[in-house]
């Protein structure tokens, strides 16, 4: 339903508290009012959230949301009990529900809980995630992102310098081949490349979530720079 996705997600959406069906709003309050975790904690005491989206495209402006996959690391171990799967690409059909897609959006921020969230090519997956959650909730979302696309040539220099796809990491680490995968497949690879990651971040003095942050955000900046 992609053209339907289109119509409620980005083309007349809520945008506003206002116009939300109320369970949505009064769940939008209680998450706009709840505290960030602490960032300062050790690995071990962080939850953090590992993501992957689906889209129609490349591009966010244009292109659609179709879903959204994330998985729980608590303790430095996966968590399969704390996943979060929404899957928005349907049927091709006029008749898409306004307040479900609202609902499903809102589900994922109580999920989320403002942990800070790993994927793979952040702005790419920040693009498509802020404008949905912009036009149809009136949120800007603005998360603490960790990029592996970026820390790993950081920590992992030895592999590699320089950005490289996905699945060159995979096949360096041994975690999977170039096979076609879904959304939470990608994810739960992503969770065990960041996994290792943290155990390289722990050794690196990088000991906590706000250490990672930081490091992640630098590491984007200077070899975007360069």
């Amino acid at each position: 339903m992609v053209f339907g996705l289109k119509k409620f997600l980005f083309k007349g959406g809520a945008g506003s508290p206002a116009n939300l069906p109320e369970d949505v709003r009064l769940a939008l309050e209680g998450w706009r009012a709840s505290k960030a975790p602490n960032l300062e904690e050790p690995h071990f005491h962080t939850r953090y959230v590992v993501i992957d989206i689906a889209t129609s495209g490349p591009r966010a402006a244009e292109d659609g949301l179709l879903g959204i996959a994330a998985v729980g690391l608590r303790k430095g171990a996966i968590v399969p009990d704390d996943a979060f799967s929404l899957d928005l690409d349907g049927e091709a059909s006029e008749e898409v529900d306004a307040a479900a897609v609202d609902r499903q959006l809102m589900a994922f921020l109580t999920y989320a809980a403002k942990a800070p969230l790993v994927t793979y090519h952040g702005p790419f997956v920040s693009s498509f995630l802020a404008r949905a959650f912009k036009e149809r909730l009136g949120v800007d979302f603005q998360p603490q992102w960790i990029d592996l696309a970026w820390l790993l040539p950081s920590l992992f220099n030895e592999k590699s310098e320089v950005t490289v796809p996905l699945d060159d990491w995979l096949e360096t680490f041994g975690i999977a081949g170039n096979e076609r995968r879904d959304t939470m497949a990608n994810t739960l690879m992503l969770a065990r490349l960041f996994q290792m990651l943290l155990v390289r971040a722990t050794a690196r003095d990088l000991t906590t979530a706000g250490k990672l942050v930081e490091e992640s955000q630098a590491a984007t900046f200077l070899r975007r720079s360069h």
